[in-house]
């Protein structure tokens, strides 16, 4: 599970960071909001926990640029501010919880649990998802080329599991995703699956692409998982 912090507080980072180690997490950190943003664009995460005050750019400034780049990762926004209109702000501007500090970690870590939980809070306003010349309905679970030749030959039908995978990719196009993220993403983290199983889907995934003579390919990153280019 790969949890992103985005502190000011260096000594606060450092102190959650140790903390959600000691409880399985894999954890990142930044201080500033230009570099925050880089990482969050950068690489995929299961959850980030964002501090609203913060240098350079301010939290909730971050938080909009991520939901309008279709960054749906959970999001936690701590802050001093306990007004009920700094809440509503927070939550307007897409995070899922809101923690006043100072706050307890094991609060923290029970807020954790319950976003990783359940689905993303955050959606996107639609089903479609594209990128380059490929196009897939989530809900239909149908890929296809955004400019197909006629008949059948410009669409496939995806199982479930197909369809979670690729959705996956799409949302996080250009992005190596590791395996124990894909396993979390599409299997869910309490289901039981055996290693084997993603490469099989994988290469149903990569068979689909070719059927569509689709320029997208999904390429092997030795050691760490895989990346949709």
């Amino acid at each position: 599970m790969h949890i992103l912090i985005i502190e000011d507080d260096r000594e606060l980072c450092q102190a959650l960071s140790l903390q959600l180690a000691a409880n399985s997490y894999t954890v990142d950190c930044c201080h500033t909001g230009t570099e925050a943003l880089y990482c969050a664009m950068k690489d995929s995460y299961d959850l980030i926990l964002l501090d609203r005050m913060l240098p350079e750019i301010d939290g909730l400034s971050i938080l909009r640029s991520l939901r309008k780049n279709k960054i749906s990762a959970p999001v936690i926004l701590t802050t001093a501010l306990d007004a009920v209109s700094d809440r509503i702000d927070g939550l307007d501007a897409g995070a899922d919880d809101y923690l006043v500090k100072p706050y307890d970690t094991e609060e923290l870590l029970a807020r954790i649990r319950a976003l990783i939980r359940r689905p993303r809070a955050y959606q996107e306003n639609d089903a479609a998802l594209s990128y380059k010349d490929i196009a897939m309905n989530a809900d239909t679970r149908t890929l296809s080329l955004l400019a197909p030749p006629p008949g059948p030959d410009g669409q496939v039908q995806l199982s479930r599991r197909e369809a979670l995978l690729m959705e996956f990719f799409l949302r996080n196009p250009e992005k190596t995703l590791n395996r124990e993220q894909i396993f979390i993403r599409v299997w869910g983290p309490d289901g039981a699956v055996e290693d084997g199983n993603l490469d099989t889907y994988i290469y149903f995934c990569r068979k689909h692409l070719r059927n569509l003579k689709s320029r997208v390919q999904i390429s092997t990153v030795h050691g760490t998982g895989y990346r949709m280019e």
